[in-house]
């Protein structure tokens, strides 16, 4: 299936009538206890991966970007929120943390199996929590893995825990200016073509001014800046604070050493944060 036709899917059971037409209609959430889905076995295409790089930020290497699995991963993410099995749907399910754990440097010739779960959700102040766990692996080697949180607002518990707590690195070692094309040209190398990312008409349409820049490009951007300084065995995780509204400038912080960076993605007019992350040497 397509990734564009996977994305429709995804956004119908968000449409008034058509959400309650079979096929589209989506279960009740109450007794979800999770579902999961595998991907076929895919051999890593060096030019998919060189424009993956290019739009990243990333070197050319001979072994993909750290964030590079996250396509394989989002493609399932995406397979299970189209599926009427899932309870909620895609709109309005906001990425709001990322941590992935890269166990060693895939080389452009692997061929690659991917697999994700999604468990129950779990609770949140805002509303409620839904972890998408993927394991990526090159034959019988996990190579890769990463969880994405998802939050669906709503009614929430008080006293739940907030999520990740990441320090902010308020000083910005670098200024970047974002296109207002970004969107789009992450989305056509990654297969992610949500409608707030694309054009300002789209995102208006979905409760945006304008178009705003995926998170999966904002911490691949970070990761793309320490490359060098990054261990072959690494955990990265990242909290998704305010959304990067495109055109833009955003100001990038980092502090610690290779043992352990703390970085941060701002606002240069307002320091308001837009992303903080962390990376551990495993």
């Amino acid at each position: 299936m397509s990734a564009v036709v996977t994305l429709a899917r995804a956004a119908l059971p968000a449409v008034p009538v058509l959400n309650r037409v079979p096929g589209v209609r989506k279960a009740p959430a109450a007794g979800f206890e999770g579902m999961a889905r595998t991907g076929p076995v895919t051999r890593i295409d060096p030019a998919h991966v060189a424009a993956y790089a290019e739009v990243c930020g990333f070197p050319r290497r001979d072994a993909v970007p750290v964030t590079y699995p996250h396509l394989l991963a989002f493609g399932l993410h995406m397979e299970i929120m189209a599926s009427t099995e899932f309870p909620w749907p895609a709109i309005g399910t906001v990425h709001v943390e990322n941590t992935l754990t890269s166990h060693r440097p895939i080389g452009l010739e692997e061929e690659l199996g991917a697999t994700t779960s999604v468990r129950s959700p779990r609770p949140h102040p805002k509303g409620t929590l839904l972890d998408f766990v993927t394991t990526v692996s090159s034959g019988d080697e996990v190579v890769w893995e990463a969880t994405s949180t998802y939050l669906r607002r709503g009614r929430g518990t008080e006293d739940a825990p907030r999520g990740l707590d990441l320090p902010v690195v308020p000083e910005g070692r670098a200024t970047w200016d974002l296109p207002g094309d970004l969107g789009r040209r992450y989305g056509a190398v990654s297969g992610d073509l949500n409608p707030i990312h694309l054009y300002p008409v789209t995102a208006r349409a979905l409760g945006f001014p304008r178009q705003i820049a995926h998170g999966m490009w904002s911490k691949a951007r970070c990761l793309a800046a320490i490359e060098n300084r990054l261990p072959d065995a690494v955990r990265v995780e990242v909290s998704f604070r305010k959304p990067i509204l495109l055109p833009g400038r955003v100001a990038f912080g980092l502090e610690g050493d290779r043992s352990s960076w703390a970085f941060s993605l701002s606002s240069p007019r307002d320091a308001s944060t837009h992303l903080v992350g962390r990376t551990t040497a495993l």
